[in-house]
């Protein structure tokens, strides 16, 4: 990446696929930001760049990259494979480009030190944020169009309910069906699956909208 490339990124701002990290942070906070990264879009991690966007860059590049990889190595699993690049924005001092590519083995848990805690995060507008069972659920497993699909009463209450309204949460459907959040989760999990149902990972609770299926037959 030239200088004139990364003055274009970082003139984009903190976003889905873009962090911004004065050094590398601790090594639990860099390895919950690649998580994120590789459990939804991908996305690039520039050290040595203020969260303003001022390019301050790092004296030991070599350094910083080892602490990334140790954090990266020692604390994910399975483990996110990642590439570093350096760009020298002056004598002393470099940009550190760390890319880490959207994961076809999520969900990736952040393993504390002490290995006694597995959390999976996701990554939702410029935050990384914990992933809720809904979401882990979703990614073990593939879209697929030959799940049989059942329309029974709460299905039913669901459709209506989207047809008249943009979105709707696991603990709305619960109540408005009267239904366990259990039932209401595997609900929208199971049409999701089927591609009738759009899961979003937000930063309060995350919802479902209709999906391709159900779009279609509009």
């Amino acid at each position: 990446m030239t200088r004139d490339m990364l003055a274009h990124r970082v003139a984009q701002g903190e976003g889905l696929t873009l962090e911004f990290k004065h050094r590398v942070p601790s090594p639990e906070r860099m390895a919950k930001e690649v998580a994120a990264f590789a459990n939804t879009s991908g996305g690039e991690v520039l050290i040595g760049v203020e969260d303003n966007g001022a390019t301050t860059g790092v004296k030991d590049a070599a350094e910083e990259e080892y602490a990334l990889r140790q954090a990266v190595d020692r604390l994910l699993d399975p483990p996110v494979e990642i590439a570093t690049a350096r760009i020298r924005i002056s004598r002393k001092r470099s940009i550190i480009l760390a890319t880490v590519p959207e994961s076809d083995r999520k969900p990736h848990f952040l393993v504390t030190s002490s290995g006694d805690r597995r959390t999976a995060y996701v990554r939702v507008d410029d935050k990384s944020v914990r992933a809720s069972k809904e979401a882990r659920r979703l990614m073990r497993t593939r879209p697929d169009w030959d799940i049989l699909i059942k329309i029974n009463r709460k299905e039913h209450i669901l459709l209506r309910h989207l047809a008249e309204n943009e979105r709707i949460t696991v603990r709305q459907f619960a109540a408005l069906a009267g239904i366990s959040r259990s039932s209401a989760s595997q609900t929208l999990v199971h049409l999701t699956r089927a591609r009738m149902l759009r899961h979003h990972p937000a930063l309060g609770e995350d919802y479902f909208t209709q999906g391709l299926e159900l779009l279609s037959l509009r």
